[in-house]
């Protein structure tokens, strides 16, 4: 859980606390220097970051050449960066960290709200939430990259509580979130084959 004041003081002020903390839960680390690198699909294994240095230069090694996400939010390092070497610390800086990945997700809420139409309805709120939080794990939401896109503005009406048992999974680190340079293929499913022999049940 997100401690109330680091919410207050570092969240986009867009978004309400209510919203913060379930972004936060669904799609973020409760470790701000949780680093997790993904190339092709799959996951690469690094060494847990004890510091903010060692987790920097994770960061640093991967950016470029996979697809890499950092910090509280799972922040998308390299978004507007050219060089790993530009990328700053800023990004497994707790506040920082989510004050820029609250920005980000409040400007996917509103791209997600303006497919929908802007409604102002409450109810079709949750439903937003959870294709914004889906849209922040692969990076895209109809077609369209999320992190780059421009932010089509407005305020974001009608914040509610994502509906009991409907928001996206929490993502850790053993299973991190999918990302705009790995969308999610249907047809990977059920691949690794079977692994228990079943073929003994019922005598055959």
């Amino acid at each position: 859980m997100l401690d109330a004041a680091l919410i207050k003081d570092c969240a986009d002020p867009s978004l309400k606390p209510a919203i913060v903390e379930p972004f936060v839960s669904a799609a973020g680390s409760a470790d701000p220097l949780a680093v997790t690198v993904r190339s092709g699909g799959r996951l690469i294994l690094v060494p847990k970051a004890r510091s903010p240095d060692e987790a920097m230069d994770i960061v640093r090694q991967y950016a470029g050449k996979a697809v890499v996400r950092v910090g509280l939010t799972q922040f998308p390092a390299g978004v507007g960066v050219k060089d790993p070497a530009d990328l700053k610390p800023d990004l497994v800086d707790a506040c920082q960290n989510l004050r820029m990945g609250t920005v980000m997700f409040a400007k996917i809420m509103r791209i997600v709200a303006k497919w929908y139409g802007n409604p102002k309805s409450a109810d079709a709120f949750p439903q937003i939430f959870e294709d914004a939080v889906y849209a922040w794990k692969t990076g895209e939401f109809e077609g369209v990259g999320v992190f780059q896109a421009e932010d089509p503005g407005g305020p974001i009406t009608n914040q509610a509580e994502p509906r009991d048992g409907g928001e996206a999974e929490p993502a850790d680190e053993e299973t991190p979130a999918q990302t705009d340079a790995e969308p999610w293929e249907p047809q990977e499913v059920g691949k690794a084959g079977m692994r228990i022999d079943l073929s003994r049940i019922g005598g055959k």
